[in-house]
């Protein structure tokens, strides 16, 4: 039997314009019937890309939370043309889990994760069905509440 190996990196993104999982959950769905992969595009290369292949993933924060990831499949390099400057896209899973929620600070860019500091999964997150199955008592919390509660040191 195969193992998995544990990922060395991971990186984190803000989800600009998504108020809701959901919101990302559609535009990645779109994304994915129009061009027929889901690639997000991004200006800086990181440079420890052998690491973040190693089986990291992507982070969303939406609304100051980190609440999903995706798997990290690639990282694609597209040289400059005469009409825009170089850029990076970062091939994902089209499979987004739901994390638990941890408090995250605006940023620009990205920024790499350690896989420590990573929130722990929930699973598959399923849009239109809020947060998915419950896991137990404190999933029927709102987002909101849960990330409020855990900042406060209660959960």
């Amino acid at each position: 039997m195969a193992t998995v190996a544990e990922p060395r990196l991971h990186m984190m993104k803000l989800a600009v314009g998504c108020d809701a999982a959901d919101d990302l959950a559609a535009r990645q769905t779109a994304v994915l019937a129009r061009e027929g992969r889901l690639a997000h595009r991004t200006r800086q290369c990181p440079r420890r890309q052998e690491e973040l292949l190693s089986g990291g993933s992507l982070y969303w924060v939406i609304r100051g939370q980190l609440l999903l990831r995706q798997r990290l499949l690639e990282i694609e390099e597209v040289p400059a043309s005469l009409s825009e400057t170089r850029r990076t896209l970062l091939l994902l899973d089209p499979q987004l889990i739901r994390t638990e929620a941890k408090a995250q600070r605006p940023f620009q860019g990205w920024r790499y994760l350690r896989p420590e500091a990573a929130p722990l999964d929930l699973g598959p997150f399923a849009p239109g069905q809020g947060e998915g199955p419950l896991k137990d008592e404190r999933d029927a919390m709102p987002a909101a509440m849960r990330a409020e509660l855990r900042a406060l040191g209660l959960l």
